[in-house]
């Protein structure tokens, strides 16, 4: 079954609430930052530069990822990535990540800064598999779950 994906609208906001979140208390919990960016993507998001993507399945969403502004100028952060808990497993998630390198090649950005956590083996591996680079992991980091900071830089 063929995924398609879409750019942003406010009529699917609520499924970029819902996936993050459902995700975030299956694999962690849901932090303040967490609640007042995913409830409000267009203000902490769109408004702000930010992009916010959406995997189709048979016109469903059934995925999400957003690249957001960092305080570094044509540096994205790759953001809220979740995949519908009946869909995963079906590389769901490495096509929005795909999609969002592509996305920032055409874009002529920088690189894309990710923020994760290493017990999240199989994401962590996807990162690495498309050159994603660990970095220094900063003291103020702005979530309590991240263990692990990573950059693609691209050349430009």
């Amino acid at each position: 079954m063929a995924i398609k994906i879409i750019d942003y609208s406010n009529a699917h906001a609520k499924y970029f609430y819902d996936l993050n979140i459902e995700w975030l208390k299956t694999f962690f919990y849901v932090e303040p930052f967490d609640e007042e960016v995913l409830s409000k993507p267009d203000i902490y998001i769109i408004n702000k530069g930010g992009f916010i993507f959406f995997a189709l399945k048979n016109e469903k969403v059934v995925g999400t990822v957003a690249l957001m502004p960092t305080k570094q100028e044509a540096i994205l952060e790759l953001t809220k990535m979740a995949v519908s808990p009946k869909e995963r497993g079906q590389k769901i998630g490495q096509q929005l990540l795909r999609h969002c390198i592509d996305f920032a090649k055409t874009k002529k950005l920088k690189a894309l800064m990710l923020y994760s956590n290493t017990k999240l083996e199989n994401a962590i591996y996807l990162y690495r598999k498309y050159g994603f680079k660990e970095l220094e992991l900063e003291k103020d980091s702005p979530y309590k779950r991240s263990d692990i900071k990573m950059l693609l830089q691209f050349r430009v």
